[in-house]
């Protein structure tokens, strides 16, 4: 699949829903001989588009807060959400310790000096 990793598959469900506001408000300029069913179409296809945009934001917070791991198997970073995710370049099934994690940024906050 092209689309791996949690992250990737909440963008590709915004942009679907881009792509499907915009083909919403060409279907309603068929019903431009009806302004009102018009109107209600179009606006259907804003809103669509407008929660595109909320699966934007709501995505971007999800990538500030998760965590930076090296894949075993590809060795690169990628980022993972939740417990067990998957590496966003080869489809890899990765599980993380939230324990651990916690565990060690509370240790580097008290050995880091400044």
């Amino acid at each position: 699949m092209m689309w791996r990793g949690k992250i990737n598959k909440i963008r590709t469900i915004g942009m679907l829903m881009i792509f499907l506001g915009f083909v919403i408000m060409y279907v309603a300029l068929l019903f431009q001989k009806i302004p009102v069913l018009m109107y209600i179409v179009m606006m259907l296809g804003f809103l669509s588009v407008l929660g595109s945009v909320g699966v934007y934001f709501w995505v971007g917070l999800l990538s500030t807060k998760s965590v930076q791991v090296k894949c075993p198997r590809c060795e690169r970073v990628t980022k993972v959400l939740g417990s067990t995710d998957e590496c966003s370049f080869c489809g890899t099934t990765l599980s993380f310790d939230s324990k651990y994690a916690k565990e060690k940024s509370q240790n580097e906050e008290k050995s880091d000096p400044s």
